[in-house]
């Protein structure tokens, strides 16, 4: 059985003014609680307790978490917000005819109930599992919107079978150009664009340069968040895509093994100057974690192979070819076809690359130990 950690973002139902207000208060609060820990030497931070800061009046529980995140972030010099946070000791779930609420308490000898509301109905089934024992409550944490929408989040882990291995594989191939090609196990290969990721990378580029020419940095920040967002949610709609697909064709994923592709791919000048191009800002390593855990929540099993000459590797015999921007032509047999799709259909069907290995002695012979420690070898990698 696997686990699986999900963190449920839901929005407060009927949170009148007042307690906005107190909200927000206590969040300024925690902040400046926070940057004290951070003020202080760390050989006095690992020694803090909730006795430490008994003139606070945040619960103790929300002051033991919040001296755990200032511990945690050796690197912060200073919050600009720290959310409020506690424990899965500190706060109960209950049900309360159509909608679920959620009490706690922030002040210390206080504890009250607040109502929040669902939308999603995967939410829905997560809090009923809370509810009845088969989902685990984690932490929680009361953020707020840019907007000044409070939201609850929940985190909840629950185990999972783990996915059935599968003989049917649906070949991912990455790319900037065209950042997710799957070939599927029936012969169909599905494209998904990335047209709308390289306008957004360059757009915005184009606008934080304006905005610091002019020296507005905060401007700046704020488009980068953004950016960011946009670009995230592109990554979770494909994912999604990515492993419903998967259960369609009832296949597992099987992506090329990127790690540290950045360092060693080479760029040249003109392309690491396109925002659009940049490798720098290519987010395949986002898509593959959003593709993990929505498939490990549905059962569909996940692989990785080594990547190499996929991309130059013709799928029908085999012979090596260096592709033409998106045109994958073979030289031996006349194999065409879109570059990417080849590298996604042999990722498909990759099976593990090896040559056999006859070691014969030469003329002269060879001495008996060197001839053993050859065989030896030999086996070794044969193994």
């Amino acid at each position: 059985m696997a686990t699986l950690t999900k963190t449920l973002k839901l929005p407060f139902l009927r949170l009148n003014k007042a307690k906005a207000q107190e909200f927000a208060r206590l969040e300024c609060l925690n902040t400046e609680v926070a940057n004290q820990i951070l003020a202080m030497p760390k050989a006095e931070r690992r020694e803090l307790t909730t006795s430490s800061f008994t003139h606070v009046e945040i619960a103790s529980g929300w002051i033991n978490q919040t001296i755990r995140n200032a511990n945690a972030r050796t690197k912060a010099k200073h919050f600009r917000r720290l959310p409020l946070e506690t424990n899965n000791q500190n706060w109960t779930l209950h049900r309360v005819g159509d909608t679920f609420s959620v009490s706690f308490g922030l002040l210390r000898g206080t504890r009250k109930r607040i109502p929040i509301e669902v939308h999603v109905a995967s939410h829905r089934e997560l809090l009923e599992a809370i509810l009845n024992g088969s989902a685990k409550p984690g932490n929680i944490k009361l953020f707020c919107s840019r907007r000044g929408i409070w939201y609850v989040l929940i985190s909840v882990s629950m185990e999972v079978p783990d996915a059935e291995p599968r003989d049917r594989w649906i070949g991912v191939d990455r790319g900037q150009n065209v950042p997710v090609v799957a070939a599927t196990p029936d012969g169909p290969v599905v494209f998904w664009k990335a047209r709308q990721i390289r306008h957004v990378r360059r757009v915005f580029a184009r606008r934080r340069q304006m905005l610091q020419a002019t020296g507005k940095h905060r401007a700046v920040r704020k488009l980068e968040n953004k950016e960011r967002r946009i670009v995230t949610h592109m990554n979770h709609v494909m994912s999604k895509q990515l492993v419903a697909l998967a259960k369609r064709c009832k296949a597992g994923i099987r992506f090329e093994d990127l790690s540290g592709i950045r360092a060693s791919a080479r760029q040249r000048k003109d392309t690491r100057s396109d925002a659009g191009q940049n490798r720098d800002y290519w987010p395949f390593y986002q898509l593959e974690t959003f593709v993990r855990y929505k498939a490990l929540a549905a059962g569909v099993a996940v692989d990785a192979v080594p990547p190499h000459y996929t991309s130059q590797t013709c799928h029908r015999c085999g012979a090596i070819n260096k592709r033409q921007k998106h045109a994958y032509v073979c030289t031996r047999c006349g194999y065409k076809a879109h570059a990417d799709a080849n590298a996604a259909m042999n990722v498909r069907d990759w099976y593990g690359l090896c040559c056999p290995l006859v070691l014969h002695a030469p003329a002269g012979g060879l001495h008996e130990p060197a001839l053993n420690w050859v065989r030896e070898t030999a086996a070794q990698a044969a193994a």
